[in-house]
C-alpha cells in the first residue's frame, strides 16, 4: 500500500470510528409506559394464562424482564411522585391517592406536586430533550383541587392527561350493554364534573383512550424525530384501573372483563411499538420502560380482577401484591446482546432508581459530581442495560397510605415494611406486630419467622422507626 492509499484508508477508519461513536454518543430517546393497577402477574410474559399481550411480550422478548422490581408505595399518586422525583414520595407529603382539598387536608396531604420540586422531566428538559406527558398524573389537579399547578409546569414541553390533572384532556364516554336488555346500548359519561379544571377537552370512548394518549405520543415523538431532537416521554395510561369498560364488540369475550381489557390495552399500544420498530433511527437509540402504578386488588370484584402471581396482598397494602411490580425494559442496541430476552432475578431496585438511572443514560452527571444526598434513589443504569447483574440496592423503605389500616377486608395491616437483601420485615408504627419472610424460600409470605430471629426484628424495627421518623412530616 503506498503512502496515499494508506492515508486515504486512516481517513475513511477515521470517519467511520467517529460516526459510529457519534451514534453511540448520542442522549438516547426515553418512552416511560406506567400502567394503572395492573398486578404483578397481569401480562403474559409474567404468566398470565388467561390473556394475552403479545405486544408487550414481544418486546420483553428484545429486551429484559426484571423480577424483583418495586414501586414505592401501593397506592397510586405517591407511586408516581417517587418514580418522577426520585425521592421517597413522604418527603412530599403525598401518600395516598389525591382526593378533594378537604380529605387531604384530614390525611394531612399536600394538594399537589411542588412544581419547584426537580423531576425527570425537568432535568432532562435541559439537556435538550424533548418532554411529553400523556395520560394519568394524579400528582395535583383533581375533584376541587382546580389551581394546582398545570402538568407542564413540571418540565414538560407537552401534555395531555385524563381527570387527574391540569391541562389539556382526554375524558371518556362509555358505552355498555343494559344488563336487563344486552341488545341495547347504555352510553354514558365518566367524571364530567372534571370539566371544572378546565381543558380543552376531547371527549372518547372509554375503551379507546389508551389508544388516544398513544396517537398523541406518537405525534409528539414524530416532531422530535424530524428535528433530530432527543425526547423523553410519558405514556400513563388509565388501564387497567376500574371501572372497566371494555369494546362493547368483546364485552362478552370472557367471564372476567379485566382480561379483555388488558388485552386491547396491550393492543392500542401497537402502533406506538411499531413506529419505533420500523424507524433505524429510533430503533438504534430507545429505550421503553413498562411497569404498573401499583399491583391490583386483592379481592376481585364480582369475579373481576387482575393478578398479582400467588403474590400476598394487592393494591393499597405493603405486602408484596402491592408494590412489587413488572418492569420490562427494551433498548435492543443499547442492552448487551446476551440479556435480550432475559428474565433478572437477582437485582433488587425500585422506582425512585429510575431517575437517577434514566439521566446517567443521557449522561447528566458528565463531568459533575453526583450528590447523592439530594436524591434517594440509586443509579441502576447499567442494570437497566444488563451490563451489571447488580444486587447491591440499599434497604427500600415502605410505609402504607394512612387511609388503608383496613382494605377490602384485610384489617390490621402493617404500617411500616423494608425489603433488605432476602428479607421483608413489616411492623406497626409503635414497633409491634412483627413480620419477618425470607422472599428467596418464601415469596408468598406464608411462613412469618419473626420469632426465629429476634435480632433482626430488633435491627429491622429500629431501621424503619428511625427512616419514617426522619422522612415524614406527618407522624
Amino acid at each position: 500500500m503506498n503512502l496515499w492509499n494508506a492515508i486515504k484508508h486512516f481517513i475513511f477508519i477515521f470517519f467511520i470510528s467517529a460516526s459510529a461513536y457519534a451514534q453511540q454518543a448520542k442522549p438516547p430517546n426515553i418512552v416511560v409506559i406506567f400502567i394503572d393497577d395492573m398486578g404483578w402477574g397481569d401480562l403474559s410474559c409474567y404468566g398470565n394464562n388467561d390473556a394475552k399481550t403479545p405486544h408487550i411480550d414481544a418486546l420483553a422478548s428484545q429486551g429484559i424482564c426484571f423480577d424483583q422490581f418495586y414501586v414505592n408505595s401501593p397506592i397510586c399518586s405517591p407511586s408516581r411522585v417517587a418514580l418522577t422525583t426520585g425521592n421517597y414520595p413522604q418527603r412530599h407529603r403525598i401518600t395516598s391517592f389525591l382526593n378533594n382539598k378537604k380529605s387531604n387536608k384530614k390525611r394531612g396531604m399536600s394538594d399537589w406536586l411542588d412544581p419547584n420540586v426537580s423531576t425527570i422531566a425537568s432535568e432532562l428538559k435541559k439537556l435538550g430533550y424533548a418532554t411529553g406527558h400523556f395520560g394519568k398524573w394524579h400528582m395535583g389537579g383533581q375533584r376541587d383541587v382546580t389551581e394546582a399547578p398545570e402538568i407542564t409546569t413540571y418540565g414538560f414541553d407537552k401534555s395531555l392527561t385524563n381527570f387527574e390533572g391540569l391541562g389539556p384532556k382526554l375524558l371518556p364516554l362509555t358505552q355498555h350493554p343494559d344488563s336487563q336488555n344486552p341488545d341495547k346500548i347504555i352510553d354514558g359519561k365518566l367524571w364530567e364534573s372534571a370539566e371544572i379544571l378546565g381543558g380543552p377537552i376531547t371527549w372518547m370512548q372509554r375503551s379507546k383512550i389508551t389508544g388516544g394518549f398513544t396517537n398523541a405520543a406518537i405525534d409528539f415523538i414524530k416532531t422530535s424525530e424530524k428535528s433530530e431532537t432527543p425526547f423523553f416521554v410519558n405514556i400513563w395510561p388509565d388501564d387497567i384501573h376500574r371501572p372497566w369498560f371494555s369494546s362493547i364488540k368483546n364485552w362478552n369475550k370472557r367471564a372476567n372483563r379485566y382480561n379483555t381489557v388488558l388485552e386491547e390495552m396491550d393492543l392500542q399500544f401497537k402502533p406506538l411499538f411499531d413506529y419505533i420498530q420500523n424507524s433505524s433511527y429510533l430503533k438504534g437509540n430507545t429505550i421503553i420502560l413498562i411497569a404498573s402504578d401499583n399491583g391490583c386488588p386483592a379481592e376481585k370484584e364480582n369475579g373481576l380482577g387482575g393478578s398479582t402471581g400467588g403474590l400476598k396482598g394487592g393494591k393499597a397494602m405493603l405486602y408484596e401484591g402491592g408494590v412489587r411490580s413488572p418492569l420490562i425494559v427494551w433498548a435492543p442496541t443499547l442492552i448487551d446482546e446476551t440479556k435480550q430476552g432475559t428474565r433478572n432475578t437477582k437485582t433488587v431496585f425500585s422506582a425512585i432508581d429510575i431517575k437517577p438511572s434514566l439521566l446517567a443514560l443521557a449522561n447528566a452527571f458528565a463531568g459533575k459530581k453526583w450528590q447523592q444526598n439530594s436524591i434517594d434513589g440509586q443509579d441502576f443504569s447499567k442494570v437497566l442495560l444488563g451490563k451489571s447483574n447488580s444486587k447491591n440496592c440499599k434497604p427500600i423503605y415502605f410505609s402504607r397510605p394512612p387511609d388503608r389500616k383496613s382494605y377490602q377486608g384485610h384489617s390490621n395491616l402493617p404500617d411500616l415494611a423494608i425489603r433488605d437483601k432476602a428479607w421483608k420485615f413489616y411492623c406497626d408504627y409503635d414497633g409491634t406486630n412483627p413480620q419477618l419472610y425470607n422472599l428467596k424460600k418464601d415469596v408468598g409470605e406464608n411462613n412469618n419467622v419473626a420469632k426465629k430471629h429476634p435480632s433482626k426484628v430488633k435491627t429491622y424495627t429500629e431501621q424503619l422507626q428511625k427512616w419514617y421518623q426522619k422522612i415524614s412530616p406527618v407522624n
